[in-house]
């Protein structure tokens, strides 16, 4: 049986200013998507996106980012909390931002960016959607350092059938599942690969959005099993969490616009 490490969550103290781990997942995030975006731009002509556009391109999104995955989580998930700490919705830097915020604030901000620069909207999307898992995955790497949004307690409590079955100290003594790590397996690495193959070549326009909904939809349903709800549904019912109804729809939506989207074979 493994023990969470306990990491400290700062990475470096620079006199009054602290550089925390999360953060820096963050900016890992951002770098691999100005990167690898470049490397798209230069080669897949057609999105309409020059390699000097990224930055713009990367402002837009990390507001997007920054402002909808906050709101996200104190809308979403700690409403009564940020209500008795108002001061507290503002404190980024300690963790707490919620996907599904961040996606619809991406969202708005691809759409203002796309009307600046003329283009359509799916053309962003369908650019930006392989670039997005790597900091996904990161983020959820920066949860496991930060010691938050721990698994479910494995099956057998008593005689773990799970040799990574980890046991999270300032929780309880129970094994639990390293969510965290397999969310960052899934929604990360796993559906970069998808995205940067599927793209590799041109494909009829929304249809990579539509796999991006797809993919990280089943992913953040599937990986919510083996996590702690944040929030159940129905009274205190855990059946289904509300990471996975906030998911479905991108699912749904997403099989819907691939079906209608993809050129006939």
């Amino acid at each position: 049986m493994l023990i969470h490490p306990q990491f400290d969550p700062i990475a470096l103290s620079l006199g009054p200013l602290a550089v925390r781990w999360y953060g820096l997942m963050y900016l890992a995030g951002f770098v691999a998507f100005l990167l690898l975006g470049r490397r798209r731009a230069a080669t897949q002509p057609w999105h309409g996106l020059k390699p000097a556009a990224l930055d713009d391109l990367l402002f837009y999104g990390v507001l997007g980012v920054i402002v909808g995955g906050r709101l996200g989580q104190v809308l979403f998930y700690e409403p009564a909390y940020y209500l008795a700490h108002p001061l507290e919705i503002f404190a980024v830097w300690k963790g707490g931002m919620s996907f599904h915020g961040g996606f619809l604030g991406v969202l708005a901000a691809m759409a203002l960016f796309a009307r600046k620069r003329g283009l359509s909207f799916w053309q962003i999307t369908d650019f930006i959607a392989p670039l997005v898992p790597l900091g996904l995955g990161a983020g959820r790497i920066g949860n496991f350092i930060n010691g938050e949004l721990w698994g479910r307690v494995v099956a057998n409590p008593t005689a773990p059938d799970l040799p990574w079955a980890m046991v999270f100290p300032f929780v309880d003594a129970l094994p639990r599942h390293p969510s965290q790590l397999y969310q960052a397996l899934g929604e990360g690495l796993l559906l970069f690969l998808l995205l940067w193959w599927y793209s590799g070549k041109q494909r009829a326009r929304g249809t990579v959005s539509a796999l991006f909904l797809i993919g990280y939809g089943s992913a953040r349903w599937i990986g919510e099993y083996f996590r702690e709800p944040d929030i159940g549904v129905f009274g205190q019912s855990y059946l289904v969490s509300m990471g996975q109804w906030l998911s479905l729809p991108m699912i749904l939506v997403g099989i819907y616009l691939f079906m209608r989207w993809r050129k006939p074979s």
